[in-house]
């Protein structure tokens, strides 16, 4: 009887490309010793599940669900908790012929009536012939699923205790559809991306090979949720894939106590770990002096960076923080990519640590040129003020063509920013039952419109922001991002808790908009500090700014825990009267925005 958990050393040879199916790759994992686990609230190991135990398991529950006579291809949703009973389900499908659909188990990100609402407007989407969960989200699954005549919905129980019907299993083909990802964004008007057999392995060829260079001896930890392309493609199938022992917490666990993911690196001896920005934003912060001498960092090799903004500024305090614990700066790793290309577009060098590249924001924002300030100071220091500074993402991976484009859609040469474009046997079939959202994001000949703004640099990826982000005042763009680390800047507030927007004004076109989450209730000491920011902000970027302070935790953030501007946009605009909030004089430059009244009590009432 298993007692702990899998090893990091392996018996079978390492093996990470030759896979025609998720299938054939957990059938070759499966004649090996390591596997995944899964650890509680207090860091303690409660599951353990062997990639052979879960061929197993999940051929046997394939032809418990072939029992239901279900055609071939038919989606089944699994609400996507960190839990061994969703890979079991996951690669059933795979061995049945059916179709997983990963399902957001963002409960606590959402509340409960908002995370209903998401799981039902993501099965009318899908449209499922089974939907099921384990017993915690089982009632939630159930109240989003009423009127809406799914053929099987039930808890995990009740799909285990199904009889096993005696035929051969036909696992998906190279053709057929690997899953269906649904993206981070919209909640209301989900988008399910459908990824093939083919698309998902030639990326994970790539991640494994090339982005990782993974080896034997690797392990890896995540937190990462299951339903979001970097924690499903990332740390549930490219383990798998490379038959790596993966460790796994909760992400509630991990939102409690940062720490738990430290410690667990420390455990198992980690080699590789993901994270976005804020998770090692959140370690620094809640660093206590006597917690340095409890972590041995020294065996992680990959500390990848993505998922949303990357701040090189946040990674340096890290890096900083934990080098006693024996954490290489040079471990970090950016990358870039989406759910749309599968998981990954491209690397950075593994051990070079974060490369910025430092350009001119005037050019930047009215020309789209990004001119480097070169890594040393020329000018006066109001140039280096004036700057931007941004991650390079590295190069794409093998097979995957990147270009930069105008607004005609001509291809743009380096340093010239524009709308990033990719194209790779990695790249999704389309969206779920839209054909009008991939014809305009997807063209024929297998070029998709990532949507993002960037530059190349000697074939390097930049990426400056979203296309839908972009604040564009007096025929100059100015990135939201900018505008949210001049904010970060003031001691008052804290990394993630600005956000920033752009809204139509009475006689004005566009006029930029910050929300801020303040913790400070003194009335004198908030208008300060916006006084403070909008000077700052006018110093910089030559514009007005309209700031709001709210109470902490008021920013709205996707099911991934990604800050959502349009989101933030939305409450905005539904709590204020902007015809009465803001007041021009015939559009002269003098006119200033009025802060509202009320805006200097919105702490009190809070929940803190």
């Amino acid at each position: 009887m298993k007692t702990g958990p899998t090893p990091t050393e392996n018996s079978v040879p390492l093996r990470i490309s030759g896979f025609s199916t998720l299938a054939e790759a957990l059938d070759y994992a499966a004649g090996g010793e390591t596997g995944c686990n899964f650890y509680g609230d207090q860091g303690e190991l409660h599951a353990v599940l062997a990639y052979a135990d879960l061929r197993e398991q999940a051929r046997s529950l394939a032809r418990r669900l072939l029992s239901l006579g279900l055609e071939r291809g038919a989606r089944v949703a699994i609400v996507a908790d960190t839990d061994p009973d969703f890979q079991r389900f996951f690669f059933a499908c795979q061995y049945a012929g059916f179709v997983p659909v990963p399902l957001s188990a963002s409960l606590l990100i959402s509340g409960h009536k908002r995370y209903v609402a998401q799981l039902r407007a993501l099965l009318a989407n899908c449209q499922p012939s089974v939907a099921v969960a384990g017993s915690e989200f089982f009632p939630f699954l159930s109240e989003a699923a009423e009127d809406l005549e799914l053929d099987h919905i039930g808890t995990v129980e009740a799909f285990m205790s199904l009889p096993e019907v005696q035929q051969e299993l036909e696992p998906l083909n190279s053709t057929e559809m690997a899953y269906i990802q649904y993206t981070s964004g919209s909640t209301l008007f989900p988008r399910g991306v459908m990824i093939t057999q083919t698309a998902v392995l030639a990326n994970l060829e790539g991640i494994l090979a090339h982005g990782l260079k993974i080896r034997p001896g690797d392990r890896a930890v995540s937190w990462l949720p299951f339903y979001h392309d970097m924690g499903l493609v990332g740390f549930v199938l490219a383990p798998m894939v490379g038959q790596v022992s993966v460790d796994y917490l909760k992400t509630r666990s991990f939102a409690m106590r940062p720490r738990l993911w430290l410690s667990l690196m420390t455990q198992a001896r980690a080699t590789i770990s993901f994270s976005p920005t804020f998770g090692y934003e959140m370690c620094a912060r809640r660093l206590k002096r006597d917690d340095v001498g409890k972590f041995d960092l020294s065996a992680w090799r990959a500390a990848g960076v993505g998922a949303e903004t990357i701040r090189s500024d946040v990674l340096e305090e890290f890096a900083t923080a934990f080098a006693p614990s024996g954490f290489k700066p040079g471990a970090f790793l950016a990358c870039y990519g989406m759910a749309e290309a599968s998981l990954a577009i491209s690397f950075a060098s593994l051990g070079e640590g974060i490369t910025t590249d430092h350009v001119e924001q005037t050019p930047l924002s009215e020309r789209g040129v990004a001119i480097p300030l070169n890594g040393h100071r020329c000018g006066s220091e109001a140039d280096w003020t004036n700057a931007s500074r941004f991650v390079n993402c590295g190069a794409a991976l093998p097979g995957i063509q990147v270009e930069a484009r105008d607004e005609q859609g001509q291809v743009l040469p380096d340093r010239h920013a524009g709308v990033i474009f990719v194209r790779g046997a990695n790249i999704m079939s389309g969206y779920l039952g839209d054909r009008g959202k991939t014809r305009k994001v997807l063209s024929q000949d297998g070029w998709l419109d990532t949507g993002d703004i960037g530059y190349l640099v000697e074939g390097n990826i930049v990426i400056i922001g979203r296309k839908k982000d972009v604040i564009i005042i007096h025929g100059r763009n100015i990135w939201p991002q900018d505008l949210e680390h001049l904010a970060e800047e003031l001691p008052e507030i804290r990394i993630g808790d600005a956000c920033a927007f752009s809204i139509e004004v009475p006689n004005r076109t566009e006029l930029a908009v910050m929300v801020v989450q303040f913790r400070e209730l003194n009335a004198v000491k908030r208008t300060e500090c916006i006084h403070r920011l909008q000077g700052l902000i006018r110093e910089q970027f030559a514009i007005d700014c309209f700031v709001e302070l709210v109470p902490p935790r008021t920013l709205p953030r996707t099911s991934s825990g990604k800050l959502s501007r349009s989101k933030t946009r939305e409450e905005f605009l539904n709590r204020n009267n902007v015809a009465q909030l803001f007041h021009s004089r015939n559009g002269s430059a003098e006119s200033r925005p009025q802060q509202p009244r009320q805006q200097a009590d919105a702490c009190a009432t809070s929940s803190r």
